[in-house]
């Protein structure tokens, strides 16, 4: 099967080169799970865009590509639409989704209630000397992604430290609720991290949030954290005029 990017609905009927061909994928470690490190390589390359909207994905040419059997592959694509990053239309395919508005917001609505929960939590029972090691190792690790220009490093660093902020609420299913949640903004998020100036915000506001919970000033780090996450809303006008292939122009049919 021939791998293009004009899935149903989704973009211009002109294909595009496979993406798929062109992916690099490191080797699969067979200590984790291959279902697990295809999800991660499928929804990197997705983020970057590097599998643009509409694109196919052949469970057959994806299993070929990261040398894996159909099986996990399935079950990495399962996660992926529960991200919301793809869509599968019976007797037609798995196609990468575009961006959604709505999801966006709802995924921020969603998100902000969790975060202020968690920073609410941190604040109460404060944090213990690993979590708060481990938060300054990754802020020190972010400045220095910043000042590389590394896009990608800065974004898994940003992850860690709110990921650092879920795990520290002591309760189990906190870092699972958020990744999930948030999955719909992770899109918008990584579009302006080659800007250095908003990395630089996003550092400081990170830096804000950890001062404030230290100081275990709940409404201080609501406040922070609330502001935070409110700035990706904020570029959403400007990402959408930037990237207009990313984002839907209208409903989907099936």
């Amino acid at each position: 099967m021939s791998n293009v990017c004009n899935g149903p609905g989704l973009m211009p009927d002109t294909p595009r080169p496979d993406p798929v061909a062109a992916l690099r994928v490191p080797p699969l470690d067979p200590s984790r799970p291959v279902a697990e490190q295809i999800h991660a390589g499928l929804k990197a390359a997705i983020l970057r865009a590097d599998l643009p909207p509409g694109c196919l994905l052949s469970e057959t040419e994806v299993g070929a590509r990261f040398g894996a059997s159909r099986t996990p592959v399935r079950d990495a694509f399962t996660r992926l639409r529960e991200d919301g990053l793809i869509v599968t239309w019976p007797s037609r395919g798995s196609y990468v989704a575009a961006i959604s508005e709505p999801a966006i917001v709802q995924a921020q609505f969603l998100r902000e209630a969790l975060e202020l929960a968690y920073v609410t939590r941190a604040c109460e029972i404060g944090l213990t000397p690993d979590t708060r090691q481990s938060i300054e190792a990754t802020l020190a690790a972010q400045a220095a992604a910043a000042l590389a220009g590394d896009a990608g490093r800065f974004q898994t660093l940003d992850d860690a430290f709110h990921a650092t902020l879920a795990r520290a609420t002591g309760y189990d299913r906190a870092e699972t609720l958020l990744m999930r949640e948030k999955s719909a903004l992770d899109r918008l998020r990584v579009l302006p991290l080659s800007d250095r100036a908003h990395t630089g915000m996003l550092l400081d506001q990170h830096r804000a949030i950890f001062a404030a919970i230290v100081a275990r000033d709940t409404g201080a780090a609501r406040d922070a954290m609330r502001t935070h996450l409110r700035a990706v809303l904020g570029t959403l006008s400007d990402l959408k005029a930037r990237h207009a292939g990313l984002f839907e122009t209208g409903a989907l049919s099936n």
